[in-house]
C-alpha cells in the first residue's frame, strides 16, 4: 500500500493530533508491529517460567547466556533498519519491481557474516560466556551454543522485518512472528521436559536453547514461502543485488550495528555496576524494572519503525516537508500512547511490581521509586525512540549511532557508577542518570529533526 500524500500547511504542522488519513496510515502499520512485539514477550515469559521450573542454576544459565547471545547478533540488528529505509524509498519512488532488492542484499550480508561468525562463536563460546559459577557455566555454555547456531537465520529474520516494514506489510511481519514464537513455546517444552512418548528425551536447559534456534529456522522459512506467494512483484528472487544499493545499505546498517552491540553490551555492564551495590535485591529489582521498560517502551520501538517507513516513502515521493511532518506526527502518538503506559508506573508502581517479587517487600520498596521514575521518562522515550528511526530514514546513521552511543557510554555508565555504587545512592540514583539519558538523547534528536539539516543528506 502506498502512504497517503498530504500537503503540509502551517495549520496542519502546527496541530496537536495527526488528522484523519494520517492517524489511520499511522495506526495501520504500527498496531501489527506492537502485537507481534507483545506476542514475542509474552511468550518469552513462559520460556522463562519453564526454565525457572528446573531450579536457580538454569534459570540464571539462560538467563545471562541470553544477555551474551544477545551481545553476539546485535551486530546484525542494522540490516532491520538498513532494508527498511531503503524499501520504503523504493516505494515512495513508485520503483515497487525492485523494492526485493536490498532485502536480497540483507540477506546476502546475513549468510556472509553470519554463518563464519556463528561457527567461531560456537568455538569460543566458553571464553565469551563470563559467569565463573560452575553448576551454571555447565548448563549456560550448552545453552549459549544452541543458540549460536541460528545467527544467520537471525539476519536473514531482521532483514524479512525490514522488509516487511518498509513496503507497508507489518502485518505478515506479526503473523510470521506470532507463528515462531508459538513454535518456540512448543518446541521448547517438548525439549525442556521431554516427551517419551514421542521418544524425545529431556534436554533441560539445553533443550530450550534448541527449540528456540529450531523455531527461528522455522521463521526464515516461512518468511521465504511468504515472500514468494507475496513479494514476486517486488522482484523477489527475481532482482540482483546492486553495487550502489549495496553501498546504500551498508552505510545506513553499519552503524546502527554498531550501536546496538555496544548497547547491549553497555546492559551487560550495567548489571555489573548494580551488583557493586553490594546486595542481592538490587539486581533482582533491576531485573524486574528492566524487564517491565521493555515491556512498556514496546509501542515506542513499534512506532520508531511505523515513522522510519512513512519518513523514507515520503522521501522517496520527494517531499521532505511531508517526511518532516510524520515524524512529529508519529512523535505526537507516542507521547499519548507511552505517557498513559507511564501513569500505573508513577502512582501504583507497588501494585505492578508485586507480581514479580512475591512476599519479598523490601525489594519492592526498593524497586518502587525508581519505576516511578520509568513512568516519567516513558514521554522521553516515545520522542527519542521515534525521531531516532526517522532521523535513521533519513540517513543520518551515523549522528543517531554517535549520540547514542556516547551517552551511554561516556555519560550514563561512567555516571551510574559514580551515583549507585561510590555516592550510595543505589537503584534510584541510577535510574535517575539514565532517566536523564533519556531525556538528553531526546532533546538531540527533537533539535535535530527541527534543524532540517537532515535534509541535505537526501537531496
Amino acid at each position: 500500500m502506498n502512504v497517503p500524500h498530504h500537503p503540509t500547511s502551517a495549520t496542519q504542522t502546527g496541530s496537536a493530533t495527526p488528522d484523519g488519513p494520517r492517524w489511520r496510515a499511522i495506526a495501520a502499520l504500527a498496531l501489527p508491529i506492537i502485537g507481534g512485539m507483545v506476542s514475542q514477550n509474552v511468550l518469552n515469559l513462559v520460556d522463562t517460567a519453564m526454565v525457572g521450573s528446573l531450579g536457580d542454576a538454569a534459570l540464571a544459565a539462560v538467563s545471562t547466556a541470553s544477555f551474551v547471545n544477545f551481545a553476539c547478533i546485535a551486530g546484525l540488528a542494522g540490516l532491520s533498519a538498513a532494508v527498511q529505509v531503503l524499501a520504503a524509498r523504493l516505494t515512495g519512488e513508485n520503483r515497487l519491481d525492485e523494492r526485493a532488492r536490498p532485502l536480497h542484499e540483507g540477506i546476502l550480508i546475513a549468510l556472509v557474516i553470519g554463518i563464519p561468525a556463528s561457527a567461531l562463536l560456537v568455538w569460543i563460546a566458553p571464553a565469551i560466556y563470563p559467569n565463573d559459577d560452575p553448576d551454571v557455566a555447565a548448563q549456560a555454555v550448552p545453552y549459549l551454543r544452541a543458540r549460536l547456531v541460528a545467527m544467520s537465520a537471525v539476519g536473514i529474520n531482521f532483514a524479512f522485518r525490514g522488509y516487511w516494514n518498509g513496503v507497508s506489510r507489518s502485518g505478515i511481519y506479526m503473523s510470521t512472528l506470532i507463528a515462531m514464537h508459538v513454535s518456540n513455546v512448543i518446541l521448547s517444552y517438548a525439549l525442556i521436559f521431554g516427551v517419551p512418548a514421542l521418544g524425545i528425551e529431556a534436554l533441560g536447559a539445553l533443550g530450550a536453547g534448541v527449540g528456540t534456534s529450531i523455531a527461528t529456522f522455522f521463521g526464515t522459512v516461512l518468511y521465504l514461502i511468504l515472500g514468494v506467494l507475496y513479494s514476486r512483484p517486488d522482484g523477489f528472487l527475481r532482482v540482483g543485488p546492486s553495487l550502489e544499493s549495496m553501498r546504500s545499505l551498508v552505510s545506513l546498517g553499519l552503524p546502527q550495528s554498531l550501536q546496538q552491540t555496544l548497547f547491549a553490551l553497555g546492559y551487560n555492564v550495567l548489571f555489573v555496576i548494580i551488583a557493586q551495590i553490594g546486595t542481592q535485591e538490587p539486581v533482582a529489582a533491576a531485573g524486574v524494572l528492566v524487564n517491565l521498560t521493555l515491556v512498556a517502551i514496546l509501542p515506542g520501538l513499534a512506532l520508531g519503525m511505523t515513522a522510519a517507513t512513512l519518513v523514507g516513502q515520503a522521501i522517496g515521493q520527494g517531499d521532505l516537508d511531508d517526511a518532516e511532518r510524520w515524524g512529529w506526527d508519529v512523535v505526537k502518538v507516542g507521547l499519548v500512547i507511552l505517557g498513559a503506559l507511564g501513569l500505573p508506573m508513577i502512582f501504583i508502581p507497588e501494585w505492578l511490581l508485586a507480581p514479580f517479587l512475591p512476599g519479598r517487600p523490601e525489594t519492592v520498596a526498593l524497586a518502587a521509586p525508581a519505576l516511578r521514575i520509568v513512568g516519567v521518562s516513558l514521554a522521553f522515550d516515545a520522542v527519542g525512540m521515534v525521531l531516532m528511526q526517522a532521523l535513521l530514514a533519513a540517513g543520518a546513521s551515523r549522528f543517531v549511532a554517535t549520540w547514542s552511543v556516547g551517552l551511554q557510554w561516556l555519560g550514563f555508565l561512567p555516571l551510574a557508577y559514580l551515583v549507585g555504587p561510590v555516592a550510595g545512592f543505589g537503584l534510584t540514583g541510577i535510574w535517575l542518570i539514565q532517566a536523564l539519558q533519556r531525556a538528553a538523547q531526546a532533546a538531540i534528536f527533537a533539535r535535530a529533526w527541527r534543524a532540517r539539516w537532515w535534509r541535505s543528506l537526501v537531496l
